[in-house]
């Protein structure tokens, strides 16, 4: 199988950095092109990302050939093909062909290569089995514009071999589908999934998080999620139930609301219930302890907020602060129902943010030394029950009110004391 064409709108491989790549790696016998990714993304007309780069140059003489143009060369795999160029701040991956010269069972022996096809037919899905030449011709080995063209994601050769190869890929198919595909997957790819699905333990959890998260954020992350559920991967990889109704309902918030996707946000809808669970997940895939504080807080009484006026919606922005103050209303907002319950007043506690700042608790220390409280650990005490009662009054700033605050404050805490 094999079909070419013209990428004709890529000026990246005309001048920049690229294409200064391509020159140094073509000729004299050997080929250059962009590989994979790079080259799905042109065709589609988004954004590349990374430009990776294979060559029939063996890894030193790519590293000979870009030491003599003055080119910092990082060998970052070399010993499996693979040196990072870096031009003008851009890294370049750039790796030798290979070939499969032995296969058993779930492992090969690769070797160097000079062949393009058996090259193409080693890499996971047909969507990037692509590469393009520095003259913009697409090479096709695989049937990957015609799977792009219907936006099909689609193991290359057989699916079960591909997956057990990396059971990431397990992973990577559901996370492609969602971003590429269209409709319900791959039939072959899904069933291959469900039969490897056990070896989805054998993966680390910084590998599986970093996968998710990029799933959650996809285009179609709800139907590849569904799909996910419906196979036993959620259960596997979370330890847990996914709520992909859940997930859904906070899609459609994040839309409603103009927000870019969340990925750890839209990961408390589809795993998170109570703050149980939030530690579980945060555990199981090794989440930064940013992402496991802020998954904690969204799951910790979410469902207060459903209970919620504005007037008591603002005194919990004041102590969460804008961000977990929103997210945990999305997650409320999610699990009560969606867009379809009550629409227009969660829309109204999630923009409050934008509507109400929340002042400076003005009351001060010196303000309570006046009226007879001592310096230690009851100042603090009292000026925390100052501060509540200033939030239940909804935040005066009248110094009447503001007295008669600090008065009631002091009189509890001297009464209470000689109790």
């Amino acid at each position: 199988m094999s079909e070419a064409r013209v990428l004709s709108d890529a000026p990246w491989l005309r001048s920049g950095p690229a294409a200064r790549v391509l020159a140094l790696l073509n000729g004299d016998g050997e080929e250059a092109r962009v590989i994979g990714g790079a080259v799905r993304n042109a065709l589609l007309k988004i954004p590349l990302g990374d430009i990776d780069i294979a060559t029939t140059a063996l890894p030193d003489e790519v590293v000979r050939r870009a030491t003599a143009a003055g080119i910092k060369c990082v060998p970052t795999g070399i010993d499996h093909g693979t040196v990072t160029l870096v031009v003008e701040s851009h890294p370049f991956e750039v790796t030798t062909l290979r070939e499969d010269t032995e296969t058993f069972g779930r492992k090969a022996r690769v070797a160097f290569g000079r062949d393009w096809v058996r090259d193409a037919e080693r890499r996971d899905f047909t969507i990037n089995g692509l590469s393009v030449d520095a003259e913009g011709v697409v090479h096709d080995h695989v049937g990957g514009l015609a799977d792009i063209q219907a936006k099909r994601v689609r193991f290359i050769g057989d699916a079960g071999q591909r997956i057990a190869e990396d059971y990431l890929r397990i992973l990577r198919f559901f996370r492609m589908h969602a971003a590429y595909g269209s409709g319900e997957p791959d039939r072959a790819g899904y069933l291959a999934c469900i039969d490897g699905r056990a070896g989805l333990s054998s993966l680390s959890a910084e590998r599986v998080r970093m996968e998710m998260l990029k799933l959650l954020v996809a285009e179609g992350a709800v139907v590849a999620l569904q799909a996910m559920a419906d196979a036993g991967l959620l259960l596997l990889i979370f330890g847990g139930v996914a709520y992909t109704g859940t997930f859904a309902a906070m899609v459609a918030a994040e839309r409603a609301l103009g927000l870019p996707p969340n990925a750890v946000r839209r990961l408390a809808a589809l795993a998170v219930a109570v703050t149980e669970d939030a530690r579980r997940v945060a555990a199981r895939l090794r989440l930064s302890n940013a992402e496991a504080k802020a998954l904690d807080s969204m799951g910790h009484r979410w469902w207060r907020f459903a209970a919620k006026d504005e007037a008591r919606a603002r005194q919990l922005l004041y102590r969460l602060g804008e961000d977990p103050y929103r997210d945990r209303l999305m997650l409320a907002w999610a699990r009560t129902g969606g867009i379809g319950n009550g629409a227009a007043r969660w829309h109204q506690l999630a923009t409050l943010p934008q509507r109400w700042s929340a002042p400076k608790f003005p009351l001060r220390a010196a303000d309570f030394i006046s009226r007879g409280i001592a310096e230690g650990p009851g100042l603090g005490h009292v000026l925390t029950l100052a501060e509540d009662a200033w939030l239940a009054a909804d935040f005066p700033l009248e110094s009447s009110a503001l007295a008669a605050i600090a008065d009631q404050a002091a009189a509890r805490f001297t009464r209470d004391h000689r109790l």
